[in-house]
């Protein structure tokens, strides 16, 4: 198969008491492995199939783009989140959030408030265009910056299979958790890279 879900960068009980190990063998282990079920079933003998996954994201429609992208979207989230995460970035990309939304507090409020407010199912991102510019994008489905020209910096998954044996309904209460866990260095490692494609690609 061309398309191989990647292994979790972290055990699957390392995120309690924020996440299960029970939420992570759902969502990791069914849901994520799905969307990579499906995809390579989809492009079976098409050229999408000698793409790179970032690649397909960018250029299909439809239920090849549905597949790809939450199978992309979920490898980015599960990168976004550290058992030994939290506090804040440091460096450019710490600059570039005081810049753009005028403190760190103000963004993380904002970016909250996107994940939580989002109508259904989706993603709420920091996304940075190609001057370094930050916005926050509350995306439905499948979708992603990369589909807007824009290059994903930190995202959250509000699906509601992302949260639903841990918190049920309480949406807002897993949006919270998630700063304790947030993976600053990898999203400043993608703030500077900004376009090159790397090994998550």
């Amino acid at each position: 198969m061309p398309f191989q879900q990647p292994p979790l960068p972290y055990p699957m009980d390392a995120l309690t008491p924020y996440l299960s190990e029970e939420q992570l063998r759902f969502h990791y282990g069914k849901h994520h492995a799905a969307y990579f079920k499906n995809l390579n079933a989809l492009v079976e003998g098409k050229p999408e199939a000698a793409m790179t996954l970032r690649e397909v994201v960018i250029r299909s429609t439809g239920p090849v783009f549905n597949n790809a992208g939450q199978a992309w979207n979920h490898t980015f989230y599960w990168n976004c989140m550290d058992p030994k995460g939290g506090g804040e970035p440091t460096g450019e990309l710490a600059e570039a959030i005081r810049r753009d939304f005028g403190s760190f507090a103000e963004f993380q409020k904002a970016f909250s408030d996107a994940a939580v407010k989002l109508f259904g199912s989706g993603w709420a991102w920091l996304a940075a265009d190609k001057d370094g510019k930050l916005s926050i994008m509350s995306l439905s489905n499948a979708d992603t910056p990369l589909k807007h020209e824009k290059e994903p910096i930190l995202t959250i998954d509000v699906w509601e299979h992302a949260y639903y044996i841990d918190y049920r309904n309480e949406r807002a209460r897993f949006v919270e958790g998630f700063w304790k866990y947030v993976h600053w260095p990898f999203a400043a490692k993608r703030y500077a890279l900004r376009g090159q494609v790397d090994q998550l690609d």
